[in-house]
């Protein structure tokens, strides 16, 4: 019965000292955890990122500068933050990895790969899916281009000059992506950037080369004098003309990317309602 009270006083102690474990860093965050980043998971992120700092590279600075603006990732992410995400995401692949070879009750030889692999997973995920957030939001900023070059050209044609034009269009153009990073650029003139370089820093974190030309078109014109109107028109017909052609290609792309499902669902189904009378019928008949 002794056995038991300290069994049991020992569990109680296991408990309360897992859960200061995981609870502290939400005790020690809980500040900017509301009021920046309200995800569960951002106060272990914080607790784990001075101990990944030592460890962050250049690189890792690098692709985070690169990738972060055109993912329209927030400005708290640095980059020991994101490798703690990384760490903490490898830590959960772990967990699973562990959880399901333990519940199939595998041995050494192949747990350990399975947590390797888990582990290793986890780790890339958030890379991974950095760059897919950035592809979704790049395409999102090619469909909204085309009405924003309009909107352009409206208060453009309407008397207003190119800089007040831009801030019309940062200011009122529907909500979406392309508008924020043409707000988050043009804030940019009131630390004292000259247009120009405002506008290269758009295009460049934008990463749409229809951005990239309507910047180039404007510095020409600047240098050359040339009417904005018709320029605008001309940049706006173009990207709308594209935008048809990319989805004329993804509708000629559409029957492939069906062919997979159809022969690995439809196909067999349909075969196994038109086969198995036919089997019954010859299996009753002796063949």
């Amino acid at each position: 019965m002794t056995w038991f009270w300290i069994g049991l006083c020992l569990a109680v102690l296991a408990v309360c000292l897992g859960l200061w474990v995981l609870g502290s860093p939400w005790a020690a965050a809980r500040g900017e955890a509301r009021t920046r980043a309200p995800a569960f998971w951002w106060p272990w992120v914080l607790a784990l990122a001075p101990w990944c700092a030592p460890f962050v590279t250049w690189r890792m600075r690098r692709d985070l500068r690169r990738w972060g603006p055109r993912a329209g990732l927030a400005a708290h992410w640095q980059a020991d933050r994101w490798l703690a995400a990384c760490v903490l995401a490898a830590g959960c692949g772990v967990a699973l990895a562990g959880a399901g070879a333990l519940m199939g009750a595998a041995s050494a030889r192949i747990g350990i790969p399975a947590v390797l692999a888990g582990a290793a997973l986890g780790f890339a995920w958030p890379d991974q899916a950095l760059r897919r957030r950035a592809a979704l939001r790049r395409g999102r900023m090619m469909r909204e281009l085309p009405f924003m070059l309009d909107l352009l050209t409206l208060c453009v044609e309407a008397g207003l000059s190119l800089p007040a034009a831009l801030h019309q269009v940062a200011g009122h153009a529907p909500e979406g992506p392309l508008r924020q990073s043409l707000r988050d650029a043009a804030a940019l003139e009131r630390t004292g950037m000259d247009r120009p370089r405002w506008l290269q820093h758009w295009a460049d974190h934008a990463d749409v080369p229809g951005v990239l030309n309507l910047v180039t078109a404007l510095s020409q014109s600047d240098r050359l004098g040339m009417s904005l109107g018709p320029l605008l028109r001309a940049q706006a017909e173009r990207q709308r003309s594209e935008r048809f052609l990319r989805a004329e290609k993804l509708a000629l792309e559409a029957p492939v990317r069906m062919l997979f499902p159809m022969v690995l669902c439809i196909f067999p189904c349909t075969f196994l309602v038109i086969g198995f009378p036919v089997a019954a019928k010859l299996l009753d008949a002796g063949f």
